[in-house]
């Protein structure tokens, strides 16, 4: 992706955004593995071939970012890690980039449980959302989340995202077919920048009839 868009860094405050690197494996892995309780439950998963279909394994961390950085290079992914104060504490990316007469893409991440509820997620996700819209060029992004992932969901709450609908059996899940709620924004919907919006309902001063979360 030989553009503005990328390779890209994003920052606000404590909260940075960069490409995902070969080097990070050590951070990488000690955030996920320390975390392992809490994120086996949302993780993707391969299924199981049918009958004399290929054996599948999980990816090793390089050949997770060599896939990573191969689908970046075809404009069809934006693989970040999150940094908080310094420090890798998650994963954001930006899949299945689509143009033509969509213009879509969709959202996926994860972050360490230790700074949970501090708006690291919420702060990452519009800082992604208005590099789509505003230096991609993208019209529409959506987040599929599990119904019975609430921390996932309070993060789309907080930042105003329109819930669309379920989409049942959707995607392999800590080894199910699991249903998935749809939420997305179009780029006319936040014409302010999604991250102008968060700071202004984290502050407080929602602009009027605007609701707030409060979570």
């Amino acid at each position: 992706m030989n553009s503005p868009a990328w390779p890209a860094r994003l920052a606000d405050g404590d909260v940075v955004l960069r490409p995902i690197k070969l080097r990070d494996q050590r951070a990488w892995r000690e955030v996920n593995q320390r975390n392992r309780d809490w994120l086996r439950p949302w993780e993707a998963t391969i299924p199981p071939a049918g009958p004399g279909g290929p054996i599948t394994h999980r990816p090793t961390y390089r050949q997770m970012v060599r896939h990573l950085r191969a689908e970046a290079n075809a404009g069809r992914m934006m693989p970040f890690v999150i940094e908080y104060r310094g420090r890798l504490v998650g994963q954001l990316t930006v899949a299945g980039i689509t143009w033509g007469s969509m213009c879509s893409g969709h959202i996926g991440y994860w972050v360490d449980q230790s700074v949970a509820g501090r708006g690291v997620m919420p702060t990452a996700v519009a800082l992604v959302v208005d590099h789509c819209f505003r230096t991609v060029g993208l019209h529409r992004v959506e987040v599929c989340i599990r119904p019975e992932n609430a921390p996932s969901r309070r993060v789309v709450e907080k930042l105003g995202f329109r819930e669309e609908g379920l989409r049942p059996r959707y995607l392999h899940i800590d080894g199910a077919w699991r249903d998935h709620l749809v939420f997305a924004l179009t780029a006319d919907e936040v014409p302010e920048g999604l991250l102008t919006r968060w700071h202004q309902r984290r502050s407080g001063n929602s602009p009027k009839g605007t609701p707030r979360n409060t979570a």
